[in-house]
């Protein structure tokens, strides 16, 4: 593992001052009632690490939006994006490009089954926009299923698939999308009393929608492999097998949105992997390059690819496998593997993430349950473990969200940078964060919750 450099830094609060000025009188901030926030100016990175103009340093537990797996300012990846910039800032997606050409075949070679070719986009949004025309395309047929409880991206038809209030404003949104209910064992939505129950609900319920919306109809099946931001939930044992065997069945298109799960953040290169299942499309945004330069994909099975043989496919991007994105991926895989991050992830998962989170929950009144895998977990919190009742209701803004706002500022002073989802926090820090890090982290995030605690029935 790379020994990220500790930066010396002088505080500036003059400067950082003039950023949030800055920022405040000309940046238009994404998911934000503007006149409501104050962005924290952020002066430098590194490794698992930010810090601010006065001097303080965060341990990240969000890796930004789930994207930095590899760390602020790898200096590997670094000095490969300078490389690639000497050598060649860009070049259209009609042209072969070297860099774009290796990132294409590193990415099939790690995907699962006949997954042989790559079409790249600029973010994982754009990913699953393009993988549902494809299906579509491949399949003449107009419908798309996705889970509530999920988020594809913000462009029109990613946040109409997506199932989360984040959809409400975008309504009415692209036709033929048909939300269903998928595995949550702990909020089971089947009154499911195991795993395996949970599984057989979960699956019949994908079943009986398919039934009634007509299996002729239906182009595509869109799943987070693993759900990310609404609430880490780890599909049970079976069940992906068994979304794979229906679209078998009836000709549906399987879409694994690995946007956040996949490159390293589940202990495997794709989280589909961790189940041995193979789908017709995979996306992939985040981890791919940890964010360095925007990029994303679609790796599309041979199947799917033929359809395109002698038809043009009609999408593209004017940065689609910009160079230096592609560069950046080809590097970010060569240090995966040379620096065993995978295997610092699965390590550090079972020994230190795993076995403290159950700690803390035995203490805790306010955690409800833990869940999780590789170096994504989360934590819900409950007003009354007894009845589950979330410690702040679906959705909460404002006052409403004060006990989860308080959990979050006991964290921050301490120097941990939480990410915080409705009842939930989770622990998603960068993929080489260290097992000593990782156990400073979740010493914070066990005081913080003593604040949450004090909300408990």
């Amino acid at each position: 593992m790379t020994t990220f450099t500790t930066h010396d830094f002088t505080a500036d609060p003059n400067r950082g001052a003039r950023v949030s000025r800055d920022d405040r009188a000309h940046v238009f901030h994404s998911w934000s009632a503007q006149a409501l926030i104050n962005p924290l100016p952020i002066a430098g990175a590194s490794g698992s690490h930010f810090w601010d103009f006065e001097g303080k340093r965060y341990l990240d537990f969000s890796s930004q939006l789930v994207n930095v797996n590899i760390g602020y300012q790898h200096p590997k990846l670094v000095t490969a994006i300078q490389e690639a910039a000497a050598r060649q800032c860009t070049i259209a997606p009609s042209f072969a490009d070297e860099s774009r050409s290796e990132a294409a075949r590193l990415i099939a070679n790690l995907a699962p089954g006949t997954l042989n070719r790559v079409f790249f986009t600029n973010g994982g949004a754009e990913a699953t926009e393009n993988a549902m025309r494809m299906a579509r395309l491949h399949t003449g047929r107009h419908k798309v299923l996705t889970t509530y409880r999920s988020y594809h991206g913000a462009t029109a038809g990613a946040i109409t698939a997506t199932g989360d209030p984040r959809r409400w404003a975008s309504e009415p949104g692209m036709s033929g999308i048909v939300h269903f209910w998928g595995p949550y064992p702990y909020r089971s939505a089947f009154h499911a009393t195991s795993q395996a129950q949970e599984c057989e609900r979960a699956l019949q319920h994908l079943r009986d929608t398919i039934m009634v919306e007509g299996p002729s109809t239906i182009a595509a099946i869109m799943l987070e492999t693993v759900v990310g931001t609404n609430g880490i939930l780890v599909p049970p044992d079976g069940y992906l097998a068994g979304v794979r065997e229906i679209c078998d069945e009836h000709g549906i298109v399987w879409i694994a949105d690995e946007v956040m799960a996949g490159f390293g953040r589940c202990g495997e290169w794709f989280a589909v992997d961790h189940w041995g299942v193979t789908p017709d499309l995979i996306c992939f945004a985040k981890g791919i390059n940890s964010g360095y330069v925007p990029l994303g994909g679609v790796v599309i099975s041979d199947a799917i690819a033929d359809t395109f043989a002698q038809r043009p496919f009609p999408g593209g991007l004017t940065y689609s496998g910009h160079p230096l994105a592609c560069a950046s991926a080809v590097a970010s895989i060569h240090i995966f593997e040379e620096e065993g991050i995978l295997e610092n992830v699965r390590k550090v998962s079972d020994t230190v993430i795993a076995p403290r989170l159950a700690e803390i929950a035995d203490s805790h009144p306010s955690v409800g349950e833990v869940r999780g895998l590789g170096y994504f977990w989360a934590l819900e919190l409950v007003k009354d473990a007894a009845t589950r009742e979330p410690l702040v209701p679906y959705n909460a803004g404002g006052a409403a969200a004060g006990p989860m706002n308080d959990f979050g500022a006991a964290c921050k002073a301490e120097g941990l940078w939480p990410f915080i989802h409705f009842n939930r926090t989770h622990v998603v820090p960068p993929c080489t964060t260290t097992a000593e890090e990782m156990a400073q982290g979740l010493d914070i995030l066990d005081r913080a919750l003593d604040v949450a605690d004090r909300f408990t029935t």
